[in-house]
């Protein structure tokens, strides 16, 4: 069964909360941040091989686009439409229900290490050729996140 990533972060959140309560204890909380932050990108660069490798003409940005599905399910953001065309992907999410989720769990802190720090792994695990640009998020107190994914040129052999 899909869950949706909205219910899964609630899920891997509340996990995470109790685990770097531990090891902030005893490491400190910016030796715990490190460590969460670390684990965080090389479980989303995994997802994110897992995900490219279900793409039936493998990793592409149509394909990219289609499963963005996973993240919005249940209203989990609102999206606005920024661009689309055959190598650029561009939106702003001016709601994110994650972020609120997080602030409700006591995580406000940690929100942007439990899923913004996501999002550029994500890329590089799903295709070395997609990127992300975002100057802002809501997480951060911004009015909006702007996602600008391009795809790049594959690099002559």
């Amino acid at each position: 069964m899909d869950i949706g990533i909205l219910q899964q972060r609630r899920i891997e959140a509340a996990f995470a909360k109790g685990v770097f309560e531990e090891m902030a204890a005893e490491l400190g909380e910016d030796r715990a941040r490190a460590i969460l932050a670390r684990a965080v990108v090389k479980l989303a660069k995994q997802a994110a091989g897992a995900m490219a490798a279900e793409a039936p003409d493998g990793p592409g940005l149509d394909h990219f686009a289609a499963i963005q599905e996973r993240w919005t399910r249940g209203d989990a953001l609102a999206i606005q439409p920024v661009a689309r065309d055959a190598t650029r992907f561009e939106f702003n999410v001016t709601r994110c229900r994650y972020a609120e989720m997080y602030r409700e769990m006591g995580l406000a802190e940690l929100g942007a290490v439990l899923s913004c720090s996501r999002d550029g792994a994500f890329c590089e695990g799903y295709d070395p050729r997609l990127k992300l640009t975002r100057t802002q998020t809501l997480m951060g107190g911004a009015t909006h996140c702007d996602f600008r994914y391009r795809m790049e040129e594959a690099p002559d052999a």
